[in-house]
């Protein structure tokens, strides 16, 4: 969007959704909520959450065969994001979303999720 920048090329922001983890992927929090993957906190701090090494491996399995991502060139892709959220059913995406009607469901699955996490013990 036009008020943040990147600093990532949009090669390494789609490859980190593919291969990295919930913690840092909304993307893969959101379907691995979906997909019924049990949330964990890891680390020695225990703030983030992934869905562990077993989760995270079948999800990208999942992602691998189920999703797919295709993009266009355009000069100022924020303006075009904006505009395509607010015109297209775009259940999964949360951000400038709250008009669709999965938006409360899905924010809230998440929400459900995080707080099961939190009464976990940490992961290793």
């Amino acid at each position: 969007m036009a008020n943040r920048t990147s600093t990532q090329n949009l090669r390494k922001r789609v490859r980190y959704h593919y291969q990295g983890n919930a913690a840092r992927s909304t993307l893969r929090l959101t379907l691995g909520c979906l997909l019924g993957i049990e949330l964990r906190r890891v680390g020695r701090s225990g703030t983030r959450m992934t869905f562990g090494k077993t989760g995270e491996a079948a999800l990208s399995q999942w992602m691998a065969e189920k999703a797919r991502v295709c993009w266009i060139e355009h000069d100022e892709p924020w303006t075009l994001e904006s505009e395509l959220i607010s015109q297209l059913d775009l259940p999964l995406n949360l951000d400038q979303n709250r008009h669709n009607p999965f938006h409360g469901r899905l924010k809230e699955l998440r929400s459900q999720v995080r707080q099961r996490a939190r009464e976990l013990a940490v992961s290793a």
